[in-house]
């Protein structure tokens, strides 16, 4: 670039911002006014699970010092990773506007297979994870065969699936009822008692400050090569360095403990990964096109069966994949496996983290945030030994709360433009 190219570049508006009627964001504080906007018009993002999580752990924490010590924390983070691995799927399923009922049935099999494969038949563990894994996803393949081909309802596939695949539970585990699966071993002791040594996890935990900065660096590079704005960089370099901060105290609380169990390491590694594939790839916004209007991605040339068809497999797998983390946290596969509240618990997680019901919007974070919540209403009723009855109405409150902010959101975003 010559220097009257300099010149020019610096000089005149960018290509976005000519038009002075459009409000931009300058500095840190234009990005604080720009996020209050957003908010105003109903684009609330994590905000109100992030504000609801707040409120219940000053409330369980007032009523018993206890909650936030560091021991119980780490019990909660085992606890999460289980049933959060589930509500993963259920994100995928809801961003195309669909429902899988049958996730928790799909886990309890899956760790029935595990444990008749492992313990009774002698495969090798890996192959007998494998095995479940792969069952799981051909489950959701046949959903996926059922709505595409014969336009059945998700809702009546996967409630006739439910009972179906609870059936199989019920058959492989035969009149025994449960299978125990060995003490001492890799799987039952990464569910157990594994976590990650002090300097892994805060590396890990300063990962993610600097993937942001990284990204958002090449991000703004590329906008300005284009002449367009782009977020100026003390505010990317202040957000990073807020959320590295956070994080590392985080981790620095639960190692006065045990410290991070791997077991929520992979379930949080697992959210990454699917918020990298939702958000930077051509099939995660091919899926949120889907979920937001079918017939408009169909006209747009998006194979809209094939996006079906890869949401229902992953419901499916990923709740094989919760199935089997269960199994290695009980050390057991049983016939209650997946059963109870796991099913409601799944869904629930995704809707109150806040992945949208009508479709369309939603993210891989809605799955640890929401059940988060979801275990921090079951620890803290626990702790102060109250009766479940209660962690069933609190949550179902919780989750009727979430779908009414969604609901309302949706609306002054439609109104203000944004829908």
């Amino acid at each position: 670039m010559t220097k009257s190219a300099e010149q020019n570049a610096h000089t005149t508006p960018m290509l976005d911002r000519r038009d002075e009627r459009v409000k931009h964001a300058e500095g840190v504080g234009g990005s604080i006014r720009a996020f209050l906007d957003r908010v105003r018009s109903g684009d609330l993002g994590a905000l109100p699970v992030v504000v609801g999580l707040v409120i219940i752990w000053t409330v369980f924490q007032s009523l018993n010092p206890v909650f936030l010590a560091p021991n119980n924390l780490v019990n909660l983070l085992f606890d999460c990773s289980t049933v959060g691995v589930i509500a993963l799927g259920i994100v995928c399923i809801l961003i195309v506007g669909e429902i899988d009922l049958s996730v928790g049935s799909v886990s309890g099999f899956a760790s029935a297979l595990l444990g008749v494969m492992w313990v009774n038949q002698g495969w090798p563990v890996a192959a007998a994870i494998l095995a479940a894994l792969v069952f799981g996803a051909l489950i959701g393949a046949l959903y996926a065969v059922l709505f595409n081909r014969f336009g059945m309802p998700s809702f009546v596939a996967t409630l006739a699936g439910l009972l179906s695949v609870l059936g199989l539970q019920l058959y492989l585990l035969g009149s025994t009822g449960s299978i125990n699966l060995p003490y001492g071993s890799p799987l039952v002791e990464f569910g157990q008692l594994l976590v990650m040594p002090d300097p892994v996890s805060y590396a890990l935990a300063a990962l993610p400050g600097i993937v942001m900065f990284v990204l958002g660096y090449r991000t703004a590079a590329r906008r300005r090569a284009a002449g367009l704005s782009a977020q100026p960089m003390s505010s990317l370099l202040l957000r990073s360095l807020v959320i590295t901060v956070i994080l590392e105290f985080i981790v620095y609380y639960l190692n006065l403990d045990r410290g991070i169990p791997w077991m929520f390491g992979l379930f949080v590694g697992l959210v990454v990964a699917m918020n990298y594939a939702l958000t930077r790839t051509k099939w995660g916004r091919q899926m949120l096109a889907v979920g937001g209007n079918r017939e408009a991605a169909r006209r747009a040339g998006i194979n809209v069966r094939f996006i079906y068809t890869t949401a229902f497999m992953l419901c499916s797998g990923l709740a094989a994949a919760g199935g089997i983390l269960s199994a290695a946290r009980l050390a057991s596969a049983s016939q209650q496996a997946g059963t109870g509240d796991v099913n409601l618990n799944a869904i629930a997680a995704a809707v109150i983290g806040g992945t949208s019901l009508f479709g369309g919007r939603g993210s891989a974070y809605s799955a640890l945030l929401g059940i988060i919540v979801i275990q921090s209403i079951a620890s803290g009723l626990t702790l102060l030994d109250l009766s479940s009855s209660l962690r069933y109405m609190i949550t179902g409150a919780v989750l009727a709360i979430a779908v009414i902010v969604d609901s309302l959101a949706r609306r002054s975003r439609a109104s203000h433009g944004r829908a």
